[in-house]
């Protein structure tokens, strides 16, 4: 185990403004590292740490505002609040070492090695102590549903895939997930699973615990969960259908039947707005703008610019007010899994890159369909030769799944599908243009399919 500096902040007076000396240059290198980091490809220009609690002696809870360049020299700068468990000691056991920021050169920790504490067995283990034994810790809140007990001697292991947050998984029975990107509310992935739970909706892990901080504003931090040992998420097992040769009919109908409950118990829990001409005027221009910044960024999409256009200008002109609900946000293979032969839908938190209030706003339930949609195009994009269609028949049996549960087809909406599908589909172009290059064909040839008049837009590889 590593030696730990001991001194508590009252003692040293480790605030914000005299840690900043110790940890500026370490954080400023360790951060854009990182696969949660939102800031990608652009460099840290400035760091403020906004708050600094002691957890336990050795380990620091720090919130630290980066402030990053822009994408380019005409691009907005930006800033992003993160939160840190730092730990420090004098030297680590090889099983920590990989976790290391670096040494402490000056400031109250110089001489220290500085790392990254949830890679600590020891702190993550008492980070769960903290959430079974409800109290505060500076601004610090830890809760739990008083319901429900939570053992002891929990081995924790910090899984690798993650790439918003970091995530604990405790004994194979609970998953503790840790937002790094830190925005001031409450977060939807506590606010929605919860609400639901309420609702008596099986297809959501229940919230067990979680910790909030009040300084430098409300924001939720981490949210404990069960641990569905043994399942797997829909882009593996669509994955591994399409390795055997096998259809995923089966399992599409059944996931678009636990969107639909999903849905259903989302309406029930929050209020449902109509949805009318004037709210779909600023919502067609948002999309609109998005293609325009997206056209200027790749130039591939210019050929097809104007038909895209068309299925916002489609939207534009429905003239029927439709249902806007609490949704999921960001639905795909990726936040579903498939355990004991039932679907459970994940990560509520929505697109991170987002403002909490636009994730937290009614929005049309087709939106998510449109995701999943996008979904089974990319898995059957994922293996050569492309199985155009095969993504054909899951789109269609997810959409009659959906339809059996929740008494309406998403089909009959298609100038809703179209558009939803459309911007989904250019954010992907973008995203793939700016990250992985290799997968910008995905995208494109969908772009290319729903660019053309709704007479014929089946997929083509």
């Amino acid at each position: 185990m590593p030696k730990t500096q001991t001194a508590t902040l009252s003692q040293d007076g480790l605030g914000p403004a005299s840690l900043l000396p110790s940890l500026s240059g370490l954080l400023r290198e360790w951060l854009p590292r990182q696969r949660w980091f939102a800031g990608k490809g652009r460099s840290v220009t400035d760091l403020t740490l906004l708050s600094v609690t002691e957890l336990h002696p050795g380990c620091l809870h720090v919130l630290a505002r980066a402030d990053c360049a822009g994408h380019s020299s005409t691009a907005a700068p930006g800033h992003d609040c993160y939160q840190l468990l730092l730990g420090t000691g004098e030297s680590l056991s090889p099983r920590v070492s990989p976790a290391v920021l670096g040494r402490a050169s000056e400031g109250p920790l110089a001489g220290l090695l500085v790392y990254d504490a949830l890679q600590d067995p020891r702190s993550a283990s008492l980070l769960l102590e903290r959430l079974r034994t409800p109290g505060t810790a500076g601004a610090l809140r830890f809760e739990r549903d008083r319901r429900v007990t939570i053992p002891t001697g929990l081995a924790p292991r910090l899984l690798e895939a993650e790439q918003s947050n970091s995530s604990l998984v405790y004994g194979d029975a609970y998953i503790l997930k840790v937002f790094r990107r830190v925005r001031p509310g409450i977060n939807p992935d506590l606010e929605v699973p919860w609400a639901l739970v309420r609702q008596g909706c099986t297809c959501v892990p229940a919230p067990m615990a979680w910790f909030r901080t009040s300084s430098p504003w409300a924001a939720t931090l981490g949210v404990l969960q069960p641990f569905l040992h043994g399942a797997a998420d829909g882009w593996t097992q669509a994955l591994a259908a399409l390795a055997a040769g096998r259809e995923f009919t089966e399992e599409a109908y059944e996931l678009g039947r636990a969107t639909a409950e999903v849905h259903m118990a989302l309406a029930a829990a929050f209020p449902v707005e109509p949805q009318g001409p004037p709210d779909t005027g600023p919502l067609t221009a948002g999309m609109v703008e998005r293609l325009r910044d997206a056209t200027h960024a790749v130039p591939e999409l210019l050929p097809y610019a104007q038909g895209l256009r068309s299925a916002f200008t489609e939207l534009a002109a429905l003239d029927r007010p439709r249902p806007a609900q609490r949704i999921h946000g960001d639905l795909h293979l990726g936040q579903v899994l498939r355990a004991e032969h039932r679907w459970h839908v994940i990560d509520f938190e929505g697109e991170p890159a987002r403002p909490l209030p636009e994730r937290r706003r009614p929005q049309s339930p087709v939106r998510d369909v449109a995701g999943m949609l996008r979904s089974f195009d990319y898995a059957a994009h994922a293996r050569r030769p492309w199985q155009p269609e095969w993504a054909l028949r899951c789109r269609e049996a997810y959409c009659a799944g959906y339809a059996v549960e929740a008494g309406w087809d998403p089909r009959a909406e298609p100038a809703l599908l179209r558009a939803y599908e459309t911007d989904r589909a250019v954010y992907e172009v973008l995203y793939e243009a700016r990250h992985r290059p290799d997968w910008l064909p995905v995208p494109m040839a969908a772009i290319a399919r729903l660019a053309r008049r709704p007479r014929d837009r089946r997929p083509t590889p």
